[in-house]
């Protein structure tokens, strides 16, 4: 049985991640960001971590608004982005575009499989995994890595100027380990969520139409998000992936 306690603070940490994401939104609609996929990455992030994204948003964050870089180029400075935000939070950024595709992507995947169990079929449920988990989280891989690639296409291709081919190689470069190293760290807390904590400790199962869920799922990418920090930190370091 799930403890009231838990399934109150997982009702609290929901809450708190939407309204954080509607601040957000509201204030990127009176304050575009230059870069218009971030005006999705800050919302997206801020559905798991909450006040974190928060605080990042206002203190770095609205330093790549589209006005403040129209200013910087029309008095040919260095953007105040890339002139006040240390390199570690540029990593901290380059993580959260990854996470972001990584939210949507599983958002989507495990509604889908819910609303339409066939499809967890076709990725191996009952056939070759007893388990529904592992089948969905092929299909959340898939979707995830969908996901980041566009939001990494639409990053590199005009801060390069790339043909939409040679975008799109680069998008799958930049994001293919940074997704995977995310993904691991994911899939790792919530093995041990489904697993151990709800099925072996509480008795209980792990259901995506519960709360408990979802806010399993919050932990689960902040828990990605320190898999994948490092890997971004090196793609960042060598160039592969472009600093935000």
């Amino acid at each position: 049985m799930v403890p009231a306690w838990l399934h109150v603070l997982a009702i609290a940490s929901l809450l708190l991640g939407f309204v954080c994401a509607l601040i957000i939104a509201v204030d990127e609609s009176r304050h575009p960001q230059h870069m218009w996929i971030m005006n999705i990455v800050w919302p997206a992030l801020a559905l798991f971590a909450s006040l974190i994204a928060l605080w990042a948003y206002f203190t770095y964050g609205r330093l790549a608004t589209h006005e403040k870089m129209h200013t910087a180029m029309q008095a040919n400075e260095t953007p105040p982005s890339q002139r006040l935000t240390p390199f570690p939070v540029m990593v901290g950024k380059g993580t959260s575009h990854c996470g972001s595709g990584c939210t949507l992507g599983d958002i989507c995947a495990e509604w889908i499989a819910f609303l339409f169990p066939t499809v967890a079929v076709w990725f191996g449920w009952q056939t070759i995994f007893s388990e529904k988990i592992f089948a969905v989280w092929i299909l959340d891989y898939i979707l995830a890595f969908g996901f980041g690639v566009a939001f990494q296409y639409f990053t590199i291709k005009p801060m390069r100027n790339l043909s939409p081919a040679q975008g799109l190689i680069q998008a799958v470069k930049a994001d293919a380990l940074s997704l995977t190293a995310w993904q691991v760290g994911m899939y790792g807390f919530m093995a041990i969520a489904h697993f151990y904590i709800f099925a072996h400790l509480l008795g209980v199962k792990l259901e995506v139409t519960s709360v408990e869920f979802w806010f399993m799922m919050q932990i689960a990418m902040i828990f990605g998000f320190m898999t994948a920090y490092p890997v971004n930190w090196w793609l960042i370091r060598t160039g592969i992936k472009e600093k935000m």
